[in-house]
């Protein structure tokens, strides 16, 4: 027997809010959640495991709709291999994406700390102006 668990259950386990869970019921990200005679969620081992990959996908930088194309992929296509090279084609663009964000950062960071560099000469050459103004050391 499938475990049944409730959304607060599976909001526990995923670190995921009631209200992310069920946005990603209705973009579709969940299909097939199964209700209780009350109308209460039932989440499963299945629904468990998708949600942790689309946390992962989206920590590397997916948006939602490449999630759902990769999950339509899937559904057409019966095998993981289109969705898989799919898949590697998003992430490279991700991982190009990510490499040019390093390196700007990286220029910023050498700004920064060459302007930093600056202000601290000009703070230090105002303190040693105004000790000499003032007719003695510190």
């Amino acid at each position: 027997m499938e475990a049944e668990l409730s959304i607060r259950e599976v909001c526990v386990q995923t670190g995921l809010t009631a209200r992310t869970v069920r946005y990603y019921e209705e973009f579709g990200l969940l299909p097939g959640v199964r209700r209780k005679a009350a109308g209460r969620r039932v989440y499963g081992r299945e629904e468990l495991q998708r949600l942790r990959f689309i946390q992962r996908l989206k920590a590397l930088g997916l948006s939602l709709a490449e999630i759902g194309e990769l999950d339509a992929i899937y559904a057409i296509a019966g095998s993981t291999g289109a969705m898989l090279r799919r898949l590697d084609e998003l992430l490279g663009k991700h991982l190009s994406g990510l490499d040019g964000r390093i390196r700007e950062l990286s220029g910023l960071r050498d700004e920064m700390g060459k302007y930093r560099d600056h202000v601290q000469s000009r703070v230090e050459a105002r303190k040693n102006g105004a000790a000499h103004r003032s007719g003695g050391g510190e």
